[in-house]
């Protein structure tokens, strides 16, 4: 990571942390109202080859006592009513810029990867994974709900991993690796952009949805 670009995370980790902190203060009331705990969910992804972390994200689902691998659709069913619309305002993310403050991860880069798929896939991650791990990035944006409807149709552990394997893991890389070989403060503010116009976009959706019904 350059200088630079981790200028640019910590001083927009920082800022954002200040201006969410009340906004943020009043959603963990409500969700421990009305979801009762543990408020986060902590699961262990990679910023590299053999270097783990602790990836903090606010918890969508139903605790269980077996949670390995990707989520698809035999998970789909643990998924609480908030945790729905957490995940489509990506606001079950927030947590994350304790990591990218850390260094753990970048505001852009590949989504961190499990520990089951680095070892599954050493040489495809060891490229990818020359860029820190991101909140968002070029697979983020371009393949994440296509990526969402195949793993929906899956309807158990063993159809996830496969699907996630095969069609998955080899797209989301060739489009982590454009955006390695690309990669520039200028692009990272452009998909920032972008991704804070589609989540605005979706919630104008679910309003309009709603005022429908």
């Amino acid at each position: 990571m350059s200088p630079a670009k981790r200028v640019l995370d910590v001083t927009l980790a920082l800022l954002l942390m200040l201006l969410l902190a009340a906004p943020f203060a009043v959603l963990l009331v409500v969700l421990l109202a009305v979801e009762g705990r543990p408020l986060f969910y902590v699961a262990e992804r990679m910023k590299a080859p053999g270097q783990p972390f602790d990836l903090w994200k606010l918890r969508t689902m139903r605790p269980a006592t077996q949670n390995a691998g990707v989520s698809g659709g035999d998970k789909q069913d643990r998924v609480t009513r908030t945790g729905r619309l957490l995940r489509r305002s990506r606001l079950d993310e927030v947590p994350q810029l304790w990591n990218v403050l850390k260094g753990d991860m970048s505001f852009v880069g590949p989504r961190p990867p499990l520990r089951l798929y680095v070892e599954r896939f050493p040489a495809l991650y060891a490229r990818v994974l020359e860029s820190r791990p991101g909140i968002t990035g070029l697979a983020s944006l371009h393949f994440h709900r296509h990526e969402e409807r195949l793993l929906s149709r899956c309807r158990s552990p063993e159809e996830t991993d496969a699907v996630y394997s095969r069609r998955c893991i080899p797209r989301k890389a060739r489009l982590d690796l454009i955006y390695q070989r690309r990669r520039s403060l200028c692009m990272d503010l452009m998909l920032m952009q972008q991704t804070i116009r589609r989540v605005l976009l979706l919630r104008n959706k679910q309003f309009s949805a709603s005022a429908k019904r």
